[in-house]
């Protein structure tokens, strides 16, 4: 199964608390953060709700 690298490019202090919590959830804390996660449909899921303030990349 392949992996998604998700990182935070733009802040969560304006957005709606459900999309604050996402962030949460998918483990971005701030800024610049990363994190690699598998490719389910829960997560993209969670990536589609925040995709305004993260950018994807597929790893291997």
């Amino acid at each position: 199964m392949s992996r998604l690298k998700i990182t935070q490019v733009k802040s969560r202090i304006s957005e709606k608390q459900n999309q604050r919590d996402t962030l949460r959830t998918l483990g971005l804390k701030r800024i610049g953060d990363s994190v690699v996660r598998e490719d389910t449909q829960q997560v993209r899921g969670m990536i589609r709700t925040v995709a305004h303030l993260v950018t994807v990349e597929e790893v291997d």
